[in-house]
C-alpha cells in the first residue's frame, strides 16, 4: 500500500484527458497533475528544450512525493522517456507510447493499414513505429504529422468549421492514399478532437492512448504493491499559465465526468530561484 500521489505532467492540457480515466479505475488514488501551459506547445520545439522542460517537471514532481510519474504526453514520451527513467532510478517512469503500441498490436492484425497522427516531434521521432515493430514488424503503419491541431485547442477552437477544414487538410489525403482503416491520435490533445475525426471519418476505427496508458499505470501499482488505501492527499492540478482558453478547456474536458477541478498557478523558474 502506497497513499503518495502519482505525478502527471504535459505541455499543457492535453494530459488532463488521461485523469478521469485514472479517477474511475482508481478511485481511490490521488494525484498532482503540471501543464506547462505558458510554454506550449512542445511538438515544434528543438528536442533538447523539450528534454529541459521536462527534467524540471519532473524533478519538481519528485520533490513533492510521488510514487509514480506519468509522461501523458506523446512529445515528451518520444524523446525523454529513457532519460527520464535514468534520472530517477527508484521512481517509476511511464510514457504513453509504448501501451498504445501494445493495444494496436493486440487489436489488430496484418491486414489493417493503421495511421499515426501527431505532433511534428513525434512523428520525427519515429517513436510510434519502432514500437510497434519491436512487437510485430509486419503491421503496416503509416504517420503524419498535424502541427495546427494543439494550437487550435488549446484555443477552444474545435466545435467549427476551422477545425474541420484543418482536420480534412491534414488527414483527406493521408487516409485516402494509404487506405487507412484504423487512426491513432499520438497526441493527448486529440482526444478533444475525436468526435470531429470520427463524425468526417465514420469507418475509421480510433485507438486512443490517454485511455490505454491506465493498463501500464494499474500494472506497475499491483506489481510493485502501491495502491492506494485511503485519502491522504487532496488532488493538486498545476498550470504555468492559466490563460482564460485553458480555464474553459478544464470546464470542457471534466463537464460530463462530473469532477471538480481547480488549478493553481505555478512557475516553475520562481520555484527553482526559491530552492
Amino acid at each position: 500500500m502506497d497513499n503518495r500521489p502519482i505525478g502527471f505532467f504535459d505541455s499543457g492540457l492535453g494530459g488532463l484527458t488521461c485523469i478521469p480515466n485514472l479517477m474511475k479505475t482508481f478511485p481511490k488514488e490521488r494525484i498532482i497533475y503540471f501543464g506547462d501551459t505558458a510554454r506550449t506547445p512542445y511538438g515544434s520545439k528543438a528536442t533538447s528544450t523539450i528534454k529541459s522542460f521536462s527534467m524540471q517537471i519532473a524533478d519538481f514532481l519528485v520533490r513533492n512525493n510521488v510514487k509514480m510519474i506519468v509522461i501523458a504526453c506523446n512529445t515528451v514520451s518520444a524523446t525523454c522517456l529513457e532519460e527520464l527513467q535514468e534520472r530517477f532510478p527508484d521512481v517509476p517512469v511511464v510514457g504513453i507510447i509504448r501501451p498504445a503500441a501494445e493495444t494496436i498490436v493486440r487489436s489488430c492484425s496484418t491486414m489493417n493499414k493503421i495511421g499515426i497522427i501527431g505532433t511534428k516531434v513525434t512523428i520525427q521521432s519515429g517513436a510510434y513505429k519502432e514500437q510497434i515493430h519491436s512487437l510485430n514488424d509486419e503491421m503496416d503503419i503509416y504517420e503524419t504529422p498535424c502541427p495546427a491541431f494543439v494550437p487550435l485547442i488549446e484555443e477552444g477552437i474545435i466545435q467549427n468549421d476551422i477545425m474541420d477544414l484543418t482536420i480534412k487538410y491534414y488527414m483527406d489525403d493521408f487516409i485516402l492514399e494509404n487506405r487507412l482503416d484504423t487512426i491513432v491520435l499520438g497526441c493527448t490533445h486529440y482526444p478533444l478532437i475525436r468526435s470531429n475525426i470520427k463524425r468526417i471519418y465514420p469507418s475509421l476505427r480510433i485507438i486512443n492512448p490517454s485511455e490505454e496508458i491506465i493498463h501500464s499505470i494499474e500494472k506497475i501499482l499491483r506489481e510493485k504493491d502501491m495502491l492506494a488505501g485511503d485519502f491522504e492527499f487532496e488532488n493538486v492540478f498545476y498550470a504555468s499559465d492559466l490563460s482564460e482558453n485553458f480555464v474553459n478547456m478544464i470546464e470542457r474536458i471534466f463537464h460530463e465526468e462530473d469532477i471538480k477541478v481547480k488549478f493553481k498557478n505555478l512557475e516553475l523558474e520562481a520555484v527553482e530561484e526559491k530552492k
